[in-house]
């Protein structure tokens, strides 16, 4: 296996947070699920489609899959394609076989902070949120 980058987990991470996001779109039929969940028109955890659970929590949701569990929050605009290290960090834990070198916190802090400073992620200025983005 090739050695793992960074950026392959944030891809892989997007990736797999945009499939939850669609399987719990497809089954509430709304992209706006924290709004159900805050007008209390769905219950905070349940069952999706295939036994797939899932949990909402604050501005986020976890969903488990068969194999792993993806946690991520929304971000302005309801945007799924945000990251934060803590949460790459908790998804390598779920995926060791692809990303064993990022289940090293401190690694992964590092090497974070490495793409912070040469511009390749960062936050939306003005926004409250706690996440980062690619940058373009």
């Amino acid at each position: 296996m090739k050695n793992r980058t960074l950026g392959d987990l944030i891809n892989e991470y997007i990736k797999q947070v945009q499939q939850a996001t669609e399987l719990l779109e497809y089954s509430f039929e709304t992209k706006d699920i924290l709004e159900l969940w805050w007008t209390n028109k769905i219950p905070r955890c349940g069952v999706l489609t295939d036994g797939v659970e899932y949990e909402l929590h604050g501005v986020g949701c976890s969903v488990y899959l068969t194999d792993r569990c993806i946690d991520f929050d929304y971000g302005p605009g309801g945007r799924v394609d945000g990251f934060d290290p803590w949460r790459l960090y908790m998804y390598a834990c779920e995926t060791p076989q692809q990303h064993k070198k990022y289940t090293d916190m401190k690694l992964l802090e590092h090497e974070f902070n490495e793409y912070l400073e040469k511009g390749k992620v960062r936050k939306i200025e003005g926004s409250m949120s706690n996440l980062y983005f690619i940058q373009p």
